[in-house]
């Protein structure tokens, strides 16, 4: 199976690196890198757990508003301009970020970071895999999704290390010169896409004058299915509950009784376990269709969240990492595969700009429902089971809409 991907690998390595490199460059937008600079956010502007999170609901929140239609414009606009102008806003997001002076431009710092982080450039890295490569799409789009566990394991410790030598908004400056130079990286990577992109509109129309009917949903064909609909809590949950997780790594260390250094410091294995189950998902999406492996990732999740209340002992953080890893490894493969297969990939880019507008938007939800309860005096135990059992009920909806669209 390893032969099949590194094969795989050589022959398409220019492109794959271009899916790897904007996943990882997503990263500056991501909440595991944003929310280890809580602290020193909060005491800027005199925010508490709650304040904070609702501020960063507000950002996001505009973000999955705008990228409903921005995500959409990889249909139209060359792969090459849409990462440009990406990577380009990215650049300025950070550049913002680090000179805030209010909350209002804390609040437009966030939706530049998460629109143009989070959102476009995660949206160009993982749509382009899946649709250039639908013959090996699973394996495409588990090397890609290798970026964002490179980023989960680097970047909150290393911008933890920067915050304390140079402060949050030095560190930010520095992310922003490192994405512009990025630019030139990631047009060089797409080297001969024109040819790509011309073979890819030959197979469709070939695929589409040998079928009797369109396979291929539109948008609007997608959102008036019931299915769709019935998959909904298990495509937010993820988002919502594991962005509220990396969001509040204080709060989670201050329940245990331990350092932040010591959670953000582990996250190392969340990383490496979720990259092992990305490169093996991808393998068995392929031999066995996305539809078939998707319908218990969430699973390891709600278990990592039991687990995470078992013990105060500082080694519990291993297990919980794992759980997780496993979770976030079936989730970055196994959904956006699962779109291509049941909606074609012809409007993909569309399709995909609805689902993560959706997934932004739970992202949102959860630091501000979290940082909420936790100025309820809720205890983070209490908050962790509640998700955990979010996660069984999701699971059992998702399996019920698969097995029957399957029939």
């Amino acid at each position: 199976m390893l032969v099949d991907y590194w094969r795989f690998a050589r022959s398409n390595s220019r492109f794959l690196g271009f899916g790897f490199f904007l996943a990882f460059m997503s990263s500056a937008g991501q909440t595991y890198f944003i929310g280890v600079f809580g602290t020193g956010i909060q005491a800027d502007f005199d925010l508490d757990a709650g304040s904070w999170g609702r501020t960063y609901m507000i950002g996001t929140l505009a973000s999955a508003l705008v990228i409903n239609w921005t995500g959409a414009l990889i249909d139209r606009l060359d792969l090459r301009v849409f990462t440009a102008l990406a990577l380009l806003g990215l650049c300025c997001a950070c550049l913002l970020m680090g000179s805030v002076t209010s909350p209002l431009m804390l609040v437009l710092a966030i939706f530049m970071l998460r629109q143009f982080g989070q959102g476009l450039s995660s949206h160009a890295g993982i749509t382009s895999m899946a649709r250039y490569h639908s013959a090996d799409r699973g394996k495409a789009i588990a090397l890609a999704a290798i970026g964002f566990a490179f980023g989960e394991a680097m970047l909150p410790v290393l911008g933890l290390y920067a915050s304390q030598l140079w402060g949050w908004r030095h560190t930010f400056y520095i992310v922003s010169a490192v994405v512009l130079a990025a630019i030139l990286l990631a047009l060089w990577l797409l080297k001969g896409h024109s040819q790509r992109h011309a073979e890819h509109n030959d197979a469709l129309e070939k695929r589409a004058q040998q079928e009797d009917r369109q396979s291929d949903y539109t948008r609007r064909q997608m959102l008036a299915e019931l299915r769709f609909y019935f998959m909904l809590p298990a495509m937010i949950a993820p988002s919502m509950i594991g962005t509220a997780l990396f969001f509040f790594p204080a709060e989670i260390a201050n329940a245990k009784h331990w350092s932040s250094l010591w959670l953000t410091g582990n996250y190392w294995l969340y990383s490496l376990v979720s990259v092992a189950t990305t490169v093996y998902s991808g393998i068995l999406i392929d031999r066995f269709s996305a539809r078939r492996v998707v319908p218990l990732f969430l699973l390891p999740l709600a278990l990592a969240l039991v687990v995470l209340n078992i013990s105060d002992h500082p080694f519990i953080v291993w297990p919980y990492m794992l759980l997780m890893g496993i979770s976030s490894g079936l989730y970055f493969t196994g959904l956006s595969a699962l779109w291509a297969e049941l909606y074609g990939a012809r409007h993909l880019g569309a399709i995909k700009s609805m689902t993560n507008a959706i997934m932004v938007f739970s992202s949102a939800l959860g630091p501000a429902l979290v940082g909420t309860l936790l100025e309820w005096n809720m205890s983070f135990p209490a908050i962790s089971m509640i998700m955990a059992a979010f996660c069984v009920g999701a699971t059992a909806l998702l399996v019920y809409t698969l097995r029957m669209s399957s029939k």
